[in-house]
């Protein structure tokens, strides 16, 4: 049976009341002249009773209090296993469930936070990537296993400094972590060559700037890579040799017949296809070695209108948009190579000539140059692919002209990116840093 504070209050003051007025009844009967003495010993029997009473009452809700307070401040200092019991059925009871129920809560909460933490933990501690993390007073707050075998012999990081730290190791690290930013860099020589990935990471963490630093071994994925494009490479150059070669030994055998026969009317057609091959092929060996032999980009302040200006003398296509009136700092011999490529991919896709677009826009603190065309685009499959280095779909091509648009991106900071056209066509933007 529940019964609310308010009724249980009521009744005990009911109660009381009803006690005094039978006291103060059955005084009256004793002294029916004196009112006040009636009065007084009435009140004096009422009030100690009363007292008592309430203070029995009250006792058990003031322990409960006291219990709360306490229990709440265990919640505070991360410990929930209270739990509280009282065993009316009332108001109070149902304030105990609420408690009780959010101590469950926080408990469960509580156990899974802390078996996440121990599962993040043992994947950090055994991730093969060596991780640094750095305060912005140069200590070391947290290395993993991985960090500690690379850098510290496998002993402790934290509390170490930085500075103090590279202090010891490899130059190659130490001149890769001075230099700021992402990168790549190369412990040790020969057989024991060893290929490490830098990145870094900045954050806030209570309030405080950290550095993460993660340093991944490179070494058996690159070597993987440089088999498999080496594998590419010769099957891509031996395809194209064996198709240069076999028509050549066959016009060759053909002329020295024709020649021993005295039939020699047919040779300069022989002769102008054998040459023909033969320019091709050198063509072919050229542009791998221009790929291979890429320079660094000489960056100079260049005129747009006259690279575009160039280029308008070599392809057909059609200017949108503005050219940007200030200069931008790029390699002009390069530049011109990358366009030049992209835009006659854009006349090779089947495009008319007067669909083929160049556009050149700043946005967002970059510089967009965007080769446009009309032709049918690219599938999915083609788009994750169209940059690898000799990757073709065309039946005569090298799969170059994206691959060298994209290094030469890249040294100038950049990027390129490809999209197809609402409407068809495809885009194929240089973005730059302005």
């Amino acid at each position: 049976m529940r019964l609310s504070l308010l009724t249980l209050w009521s009744a005990l003051v009911g109660t009381l009341t009803a006690t005094g007025i039978l006291i103060a009844l059955g005084l009256d009967q004793l002294l029916p002249k004196h009112p006040t003495i009636v009065v007084g010993i009435s009140l004096l029997c009422l009030v100690p009773l009363a007292v008592i009473t309430i203070r029995a009452q009250l006792q058990r809700q003031l322990s409960l209090y006291r219990a709360l307070t306490g229990t709440v401040t265990s919640y505070r200092d991360g410990d929930f296993s209270f739990s509280l019991h009282w065993p009316q059925n009332d108001e109070l009871s149902d304030l105990v469930a609420a408690h009780n129920e959010l101590g469950q809560v926080l408990r469960e909460q509580r156990l899974g936070l802390v078996q996440r933490e121990l599962l993040l933990d043992t994947m950090v501690q055994h991730t093969p990537v060596a991780m640094l993390l750095v305060t912005d007073n140069d200590a070391i707050v947290f290395g993993n296993l991985a960090a500690r075998q690379l850098v510290n012999e496998g002993r402790k990081l934290e509390g170490l400094r930085l500075a103090q730290l590279l202090a010891r190791v490899q130059p190659a690290l130490r001149d890769a972590v001075g230099r700021g930013g992402d990168g790549l860099f190369t412990i040790g020589d020969g057989e024991e060559e060893e290929v490490f990935h830098l990145a870094r990471r900045s954050f806030s963490l209570n309030g405080r700037p950290h550095e993460l630093l993660l340093l991944r071994q490179m070494t058996q994925e690159l070597r993987r890579q440089e088999v498999q494009t080496w594998k590419k490479v010769i099957r891509v150059i031996s395809h194209e040799l064996n198709n240069s070669l076999a028509p050549l030994t066959s016009l060759a055998h053909s002329g020295s017949e024709l020649v021993r026969r005295g039939q020699t009317e047919r040779l300069p057609q022989i002769l102008a296809t054998i040459e023909e091959r033969t320019r091709h092929l050198e063509s072919f060996i050229l542009g791998y070695a221009r790929f291979a032999k890429l320079p660094s980009p000489r960056l100079e302040p260049q005129n747009w209108g006259a690279l575009l200006a160039a280029l308008s003398d070599q392809v057909q296509f059609t200017l949108h948009g503005e050219v940007p009136a200030e200069p931008h700092a790029f390699d002009a011999a390069q530049m011109e190579q990358a366009l030049l490529n992209l835009l006659k991919n854009a006349h090779e896709s089947g495009s008319q000539p007067q669909d083929v677009g160049l556009e050149l826009r700043r946005q967002q603190g970059v510089l967009r140059i965007e080769v446009q065309d009309r032709g049918p685009g690219m599938s999915e499959a083609v788009l994750a692919s169209a940059l690898v280095p000799f990757y073709s779909t065309k039946r005569s091509g090298t799969g170059l002209g994206l691959a060298l648009a994209r290094e030469i991106a890249e040294a100038h900071g950049g990027r390129i990116a490809l999209a197809n056209r609402e409407g068809g066509g495809l885009a194929v933007a240089i973005i730059l840093p302005i």
